[in-house]
Order: structure tokens, then sequence, then C-alpha cells
């Protein structure tokens, strides 16, 4: 996903006030190791990106900025903060991806198999306890999401995070033996 980005030169409240008028969003980029850029990105573009994420994936959505003079760097969002009236965006997280070096990411969980499940077919209700874990990988091995099947689950059956299948190139962040998900009476 390809936004155009620019650079920002001051950090002054009329500037990010200025640039939110004009419909734009202001942005910062981490950057492991260096000084902080902050950038100005636009906000119909983003808008239309952020149409197009599934819900609870944007954590793990990859973003290639543009800046003006082409160059693409590949980031992250960290932290996306709106106002609180009218939901508009009103400032951006970035954090760089840098190919060797690995980063913390909160990646959704999803269940499988709800249709068919018994406990749900004898009256219970799925909760869903944990809906996100936060794993540390490589850029290149970021998940879009981790599945559970619940299909096997019957009343009061639970499935705990060990249960998922994480590869040996991540690292969970949480302790595995929390319940992500029950089968609970109604």
């Amino acid at each position: 996903m390809k936004l155009t980005t620019s650079k920002r030169d001051s950090q002054k409240k009329s500037e990010t006030k200025k640039i939110r008028y004009e419909g734009d969003i202001p942005a910062v980029i981490y950057v492991a190791g260096k000084a902080t850029h902050t950038l100005r990105v636009k906000g119909s573009e983003f808008n239309t990106l952020l149409r197009n994420v599934l819900p609870g994936r944007l954590s793990t959505t990859v973003f290639t900025l543009v800046d003006s003079d082409g160059k693409e760097s590949r980031a992250i969002l960290k932290e996306i903060q709106y106002q609180p009236t009218t939901y508009q965006v009103r400032h951006l997280d970035f954090e760089q991806l840098i190919d060797d070096a690995k980063v913390k990411v909160k990646v959704p969980i999803e269940c499988t198999g709800i249709v068919d499940c018994v406990g749900i077919k004898l009256g219970g209700v799925l909760r869903q306890v944990i809906r996100h874990i936060r794993v540390r990988c490589l850029p290149k091995d970021i998940p879009s999401a981790f599945q559970i099947d619940i299909r096997n689950l019957n009343l009061y059956d639970t499935k705990r995070l060990s249960d998922l299948e994480i590869p040996e190139t991540m690292r969970a962040l949480a302790d595995l033996n929390e319940v992500a998900v029950v089968i609970a009476k109604r």
C-alpha cells in the first residue's frame, strides 16, 4: 500500500493546523538508531487505503512511504490518533522496517470453524478473550493474522495462546498459557 509523503520543516502547532486544514495528516516516522522524521501524508490517499484494510489488520499492514524525491521506505503503523467528535485522523506514527532488524507487531487472532462448532450448536456462545497477540519477528515474517480452529470445542472448552501455530521465526511476547477463546453458556 503506497502513501505519498512530504517532509515537514517545523513542528509548530500552527503548521500542523494548516496541514489538517488542507486535508492532509501530520505524521512521524521512527527509524532505529536515528532521529525521528516529521512527515505530511496525503489525507485522501490514507483514507482510501484505510477503507481497503480488513478490520483488525491495520497493525500488520505494511505501507510503502514515497517521499517527494521518489525515495521509498517500508513502514508499519504504530499509532493512529483520531479527533474524538468527528473521528477524523489527526496524527500518524510509523516505524520504518529494516530487513535485518526485528520488530514488535500486534497480530490479530481470528477464529475459524464457528459454524461447525459443537458447543455453539448446543446453545453456547463464543467469547474471544484475547483478540491480538504481540510477537517479535523480522519484517519479512510478519503474518497478517493467526488462525485458531474452534470446530471441536464443546461447552466450557477453551483454547489457549499455546494452541496457535506460531512459527519458529517469531517469538510471542505474551504468556502462552492465557485463555484466548472459550465457549460459554448463554
